[in-house]
C-alpha cells in the first residue's frame, strides 16, 4: 500500500503550510536517530521526511494531490532505471550530470577555509632588494584538543542519516523532459556528511579556534606598493579538518628621504655648488648599493642627469636591474662674505656680466621697508 504523506505527518490534506511544518518539526525531534533509541525511528524519521519534502513545495504537493506518490517519484526521462541521460554525462564529464541523480556524486567532506589578507609594510630597500618580513594575522586553526575532529576527545563524528554521508540531497523538479532529479547540500549537515553528538568543547564542534599567528614572508626583489603575494595553505583552517584556504599579502612599499622610484629605475637629486658645477669634480655619492664616485664634467648645468647603470630595481621576472638617474642642482649661495661677493664681482667683470652695484641690496631693502 503506498505511504500517505499526510498521515506520516499527522495532518489533514486540507492543513496549511504552517500546519505542515509545525508538524515535521514536532515529528523531527521525536523522530531522530541522534535521540530516539527506537530500532525503527531512523526508518520512519526518513518517511516523514519525505513526506514533508514533498508537501512543504506546492507544485510537488499538487502532483501528489493529484497522482499520489507516483506522481512525485523520481523517474528517468529517457526510460530504465540506471541508465538514460545521466550516463551519458556520467562518460563524458565524470557523473557532473546537468540532470543530477544516477551519476556519481562527488566527495562529501568539510570545506576549505576562506582566503585571507594582509599588508606587509616594507622599507624602500626591503620592497628594492627582498626581504624576509614576518606578518601578524588573525586566523582559524586546526583545534589541538580533538585534532581537528569537532568531536569531544573519546567520540567520533557519527554519519549524517540524512544524507547517508552523501553531503548531497536529491530534489525533484518537473520539467519538459519529465522530472528531474537536482543534488543539493544537506541542510543537516551542511555538505560535510557527518555530524557531531557530542561537541568538543574547546571548539564548540567547529574543529578550529582562532589565534594570532606570524608568517615569515619571502618578498622578491623588486617588489612594490600593489605587488600581491600568494602563500597557499596560509589561510583559515577549514571546519572540522577541512583544507586551509590561501593568504594573500598586499605589499606597501615606504618612500625613501632620497631616492624615489619609477618602475626599475631609482631617481636622485644631487645639491652641486657653483665652482663644482662650473670646474667639475668628484663627488662620493651614496647609492643602495654603496658609496660611488661620481664624476661631475666642467660645466655641468643645473638638471643634467647622470645614469648610473643596474644602480636601480631589478626586474621580477628578468636577471637585470633598472638604472639610478642622478640629477644635478647648482646650488646658489645666499650667504656671501664680503671677500665672496668681491671674487664674484671680479669673476662678473671679467666676464663682461652685468650685475647689481654693491649697495643694491641695502637700497632695496630700504625701499621695501617704505612699502
Amino acid at each position: 500500500m503506498a505511504a500517505d504523506y499526510y498521515a506520516l505527518l499527522e495532518v489533514a490534506p486540507d492543513a496549511s503550510s504552517d500546519d505542515i511544518k509545525r508538524a515535521y518539526r514536532r515529528l523531527a525531534r521525536q523522530l531522530h536517530p541522534d535521540t530516539n533509541a527506537d530500532p525503527t525511528a531512523e526508518a520512519r524519521f526518513k518517511e516523514m521526511a519525505l513526506a514533508y519534502e514533498v508537501l512543504s513545495d506546492p507544485d510537488k504537493r499538487e502532483r501528489y494531490d493529484r497522482y499520489g506518490p507516483d506522481g512525485v517519484a523520481p523517474s528517468d526521462p529517457f526510460g530504465g532505471g540506471g541508465g538514460g541521460i545521466n550516463d551519458i554525462f556520467d562518460a563524458f564529464f565524470g557523473g557532473n550530470s546537468p540532470f543530477g541523480g544516477g551519476g556519481r556524486r562527488g566527495p562529501s567532506g568539510p570545506p576549505r577555509g576562506v582566503d585571507l589578507e594582509v599588508v606587509a609594510d616594507l622599507a624602500f630597500e626591503e620592497a628594492v632588494f627582498g626581504a624576509r618580513h614576518p606578518v601578524e594575522v588573525r586566523t582559524a586553526v586546526a583545534c589541538d584538543t580533538c585534532g581537528a575532529s569537532g568531536a569531544k576527545p573519546g567520540t567520533e563524528p557519527i554519519t549524517c542519516l540524512e544524507c547517508a554521508g552523501a553531503g548531497q540531497v536529491q530534489r525533484v523538479r518537473q520539467s519538459f523532459l519529465g522530472q528531474m532529479v537536482s543534488n543539493s547540500i544537506c541542510p543537516r549537515c551542511n555538505g560535510q556528511g557527518q555530524v557531531i553528538r557530542d561537541p568538543c568543547d574547546t571548539c564548540g564542534g567547529e574543529g578550529r579556534t582562532v589565534e594570532e599567528r606570524t608568517f615569515t614572508v619571502d618578498i622578491p626583489a623588486g617588489v612594490d606598493t600593489g605587488s600581491t603575494l600568494r602563500l597557499t595553505g596560509r589561510g583559515a583552517a577549514g571546519p572540522r579538518g577541512g583544507a586551509n584556504g590561501d593568504l594573500y599579502v598586499h605589499v606597501r612599499a615606504r618612500s625613501h628621504d632620497r631616492f624615489t622610484r619609477e618602475g626599475v629605475d631609482v631617481h636622485c637629486d644631487l645639491p652641486v655648488s657653483f665652482a663644482q658645477a662650473a670646474l667639475g669634480a668628484h663627488i662620493e655619492f651614496s647609492t643602495l648599493d654603496g658609496e660611488e664616485d661620481l664624476v661631475i664634467p666642467r660645466g655641468t648645468p643645473s638638471g643634467k642627469e647622470f645614469r648610473l647603470k643596474g644602480r636601480g630595481v631589478p626586474h621580477l621576472e628578468r636577471r637585470l636591474r633598472g638604472d639610478l638617474i642622478v640629477r644635478a642642482l647648482v646650488e646658489v649661495p645666499t650667504d656671501l662674505s664680503p671677500a665672496e661677493e668681491e671674487l664674484l664681482r671680479q669673476f662678473a667683470e671679467q666676464r663682461g656680466d652685468a650685475v647689481a652695484p654693491e649697495d643694491a641690496g641695502f637700497l632695496s631693502r630700504i625701499r621695501s621697508a617704505f612699502r
